[in-house]
């Protein structure tokens, strides 16, 4: 049910500050998460001296990455959000888990334990300058798709911008715009690139690009479910002619009678 032509102005600004405050917060830590993954322009970096021993340093950077995937996870999952929304109003809730996530993020700045060690340095100008280059690609296509797909929306602004104005929140329609066209995801192989192109792969640079590699190639799995059972046979047959992270010019051919017989259960 909606509830927002029932809330007071004081509570729909409420929500609306909220929601700028945890975009803000947002906003700051995807800058430094840049920095901090580059090593440049920031206090502690990802390569930063070592302070402890392997192991123990080894142990806490995987407390952390898991600590950021289970609530990634979790809350990007329809029964929490459904769970959320009975606690806080609705078009608060995309503000609550950017916020979250972004806390989960600075926690994992704070206490991140660099490891020493050097898998691989191009020193050559050549090489390094197209590390370089992937790198910056990396976050720019980042930057770029969250706004072809609604940035604001993406990150709790659209809600909380409409509930402050009493206007009901509809869902935005699937659509493939730009690089969607090509793959089915965009945004992660733009950090893809971010987390693996580095002309000097460290130790501790690379537990953190194994280990975000590998979470996000199983949110890929979890997001496509969702995305099934919202938009039903037409992110089926999205899904099926489009590559899902590298781009094929060949028409695709394979079929997926489980999730064409979930998506017509759902249109029923």
């Amino acid at each position: 049910m909606n509830t927002t032509t029932h809330a007071s102005l004081s509570q729909r600004l409420a929500v609306f500050t909220y929601g700028v405050v945890c975009y803000a917060i947002f906003f700051a830590t995807f800058c430094y998460a840049a920095g901090f993954v580059g090593n440049f322009l920031v206090p502690k970096s990802m390569d930063s001296p070592a302070t402890t021993s392997f192991w123990t340093a080894l142990a806490v950077n995987a407390g952390l990455l898991g600590l950021f995937a289970v609530q990634h996870s979790v809350m990007a999952r329809p029964f929490f959000k459904r769970w959320i929304t009975r606690r806080i109003p609705e078009a608060a809730e995309r503000s609550t888990y950017t916020l979250m996530s972004s806390l989960a993020l600075i926690a994992l700045f704070a206490f991140w334990q660099p490891m020493g060690g050097v898998v691989w340095s191009i020193e050559h100008p050549v090489g390094a300058g197209v590390m370089h280059a992937g790198f910056a690609f990396g976050w720019l296509l980042v930057l770029v798709t969250t706004f072809l797909i609604n940035h604001f929306g993406l990150f709790g602004l659209r809600q909380v911008w409409k509930y402050l104005r009493s206007v009901p929140y509809r869902p935005l329609k699937f659509v493939t715009p730009g690089p969607y066209k090509l793959i089915r995801h965009p945004l992660y192989l733009g950090w893809f690139c971010a987390f693996w192109f580095t002309p000097t792969m460290t130790v501790a640079h690379l537990v953190f690009a194994l280990a975000t590699t590998g979470y996000i190639l199983v949110a890929i799995r979890l997001e496509e479910r969702d995305l099934v059972d919202v938009h039903g046979a037409d992110y089926v047959e999205y899904r099926r002619r489009t590559p899902m992270i590298v781009p094929s010019f060949t028409r695709a051919e394979s079929t997926d009678t489980r999730e064409e017989q979930r998506a017509r259960r759902i249109a029923a």
